[in-house]
């Protein structure tokens, strides 16, 4: 007798009554290729609205409202490198010729470890729908000389969050003002997070749900042991926002990744690109769920033998230009850097410029 056959008619009627399976099939993880290397800089030290920026830019993003981007970055206006700092907001209506519209927010560059804003770096604007305004979320240290062998230069790192007063996708130029720390070192700190405190932050959203991936560096000691980053999450993007330990440090690098920015696909699944230690590389990688991060890639950005940026360091986002292609805009060094020198304070002749590719989205 068939199985059919040995079944009650209740146990029937129940069999029948129960959909059939359905299995979702998973967003397919992408690649991004090279379409376009600008082999020259857009905005660099010698841009005459950068006259009083000393060093450069270095981290950030950019955004495009209608047909005009919106750059936030990090300028490294005066000494000591790395400390003395401004949050700068640049525009530009074709992405090549940009104008420096306003400062942000200013560090205060003290530089005996007693000022918790002394250093303000990577500032990142996000909207929130449910407030109709630009968020602002960027890091601030405390900064000191190095001893004992610490890296002291930059430590104990907060995030901030700053609100747009002006409502809207137009309010993103500001004027902003600080609402309150977001997440710094605690109790609820991981093993794997050190001295650097907490040295990125990117707040986005997944199904109604706040999630962020969040940095960190132990560098109690140099050389610096790694860079890492985990996940947190809130239900609104002012938080409280939570460390999800189960999940941390994220698998996306196991030595260096620092200020990931992540993107949200048209065929599902998210992107982050991220500061790479490969050589004229950035990295980017992909999660399915926007929680749970596959291994991350490097993608080589600067190919040719003769290059502007002698080390790639900071991609500034995925800015979507339509049919798969996206325009990246990244941080880099226009000379060869001195780390051991620029590790002791020695900036020496230093100076960041910002570039720009162009990327294509494909299936794997």
């Amino acid at each position: 007798m068939s199985y059919l056959g040995r079944m009650s008619r209740f146990q029937f009627i129940l069999a029948c009554a129960v959909p059939p399976l359905v299995v979702l099939a998973a967003p397919p993880e992408p690649a991004l290729r090279l379409v376009l290397q600008h082999e020259r800089p857009v905005i660099t030290t010698r841009h005459p609205d950068a006259a009083a920026n000393k060093y450069g830019f270095e981290g950030g993003r950019v955004v495009k409202i209608g047909a005009v981007y919106q750059l936030f970055t990090s300028e490294m206006v005066a000494d000591p490198i790395w400390v003395k700092m401004r949050l700068g907001y640049w525009r530009s209506a074709d992405g090549l010729t940009w104008k420096r519209v306003t400062t942000v927010f200013e560090s205060s560059g003290e530089f005996q470890g007693k000022d918790p804003r002394a250093a303000l770096w990577s500032p990142l604007p996000v909207f929130d729908d449910a407030g109709n305004r630009w968020n602002l979320f960027y890091v601030a240290y405390r900064s000191a000389p190095g001893t004992g062998g610490q890296f002291l230069l930059n430590h104990k790192g907060e995030i901030w969050r700053a609100v747009s007063a002006k409502p809207g996708r137009d309010g993103i130029g500001g004027p902003y003002k600080d609402v309150g720390v977001v997440i710094r070192p605690g109790p609820d700190s991981g093993e794997w997070e050190g001295l650097q405190g907490t040295d990125s932050f990117f707040p986005y959203r997944v199904d109604g749900k706040w999630y962020a991936l969040y940095g960190s560096a132990r560098t109690e000691k140099v050389p610096i042991e790694h860079w890492l980053v985990g996940m947190a999450s809130a239900s609104a993007i002012g938080g409280p926002w939570k460390r999800m330990s189960s999940l941390n440090p994220a698998p996306i690098e196991k030595v260096f990744i620092e200020n990931p920015i992540v993107e949200p696909l048209p065929k599902g699944g998210y992107l982050c690109v991220y500061d790479s230690n490969v050589p004229d590389s950035i990295g980017y990688a992909f999660s399915a769920d926007g929680v749970h991060w596959n291994a991350g890639m490097a993608l080589v950005i600067q190919p040719k033998a003769k290059v502007w940026s002698k080390d790639v360091r900071t991609p500034l986002g995925l800015v979507a230009e339509g049919g798969g292609v996206y325009t990246v805009y990244y941080t880099g060094f226009e000379q060869e850097p001195d780390w051991k020198a620029l590790l002791a304070g020695n900036a020496g002749k230093t100076s960041c410029a910002v570039g720009l590719v162009r990327l294509r989205l494909e299936e794997r």
